[in-house]
């Protein structure tokens, strides 16, 4: 049973190469939407359309200003085995707006990392693979062998810090609140991506 598994997997994750594209075709997209009034997705709301405009300006901001030190820089140079890091996410999602920048800062120093992006809404076959506690949960990394597409960990829809914080909160108030959203928006702001890059280094260990 697990290898026909295994294989059904498989062959869902080769699918998903043919829909994928890099960060840059992705930044690209999300600049389109933007001018567009639009948002990628199968929803067109307008409050989906509205965070795909805030996300651009975040992803921006991050491009511009995080930094990785040098010893994780060193580490991440050193990292020999090919890989492949493929992100599930959407244009209006506020995590993956935080996320995906810095994965590509750590995917542009080695080489042996190849980031690919897919869009969930098109990719609901792989979604249904990667669930996070039965959600469709984004952004959602999978980290596979470029040799074998043999998956080796997953990381997301947020670093262990901000995922403690959620399910702390909805321990005790059942769902999470606005101010608890915008409280989260400041936390990554305040953690200038030290606890992301930390997971992604986690990764490669």
């Amino acid at each position: 049973m697990d290898i026909i598994q295994n294989t059904k997997q498989q062959e869902i994750i080769l699918k998903s190469f043919e829909n994928s594209m890099s960060y840059a075709a992705y930044r690209a997209l999300v600049i389109r939407m933007v001018k567009d009034n639009s948002t990628t997705g199968s929803e067109k709301t307008e409050a989906l359309i509205n965070y795909t405009l805030l996300n651009e300006r975040r992803m921006r901001r991050w491009e511009k200003t995080v930094k990785i030190s040098e010893a994780d820089k060193a580490f991440i140079e050193n990292y020999s085995k090919k890989i492949i890091w493929l992100v599930i996410t959407e244009s209006w999602c506020g995590d993956a707006a935080h996320i995906m920048p810095l994965i590509n800062k750590v995917a542009e120093l080695n080489a042996n990392i190849d980031y690919k992006v897919v869009l969930r809404d098109e990719n609901e076959a792989l979604m249904s693979e990667f669930l996070t506690n039965g959600n469709r949960s984004i952004p959602k990394l999978i980290m596979l062998d470029a040799a074998t597409n043999e998956v080796l960990n997953t990381f997301g829809p947020r670093p262990t810090v901000a995922t403690k914080m959620v399910y702390n909160y909805k321990t005790l108030h059942g769902q999470l609140s606005p101010e608890f959203k915008e409280d989260l928006q400041r936390w990554y702001n305040k953690d200038k991506g030290k606890s992301i890059i930390a997971d992604l280094l986690k990764l490669l260990q």
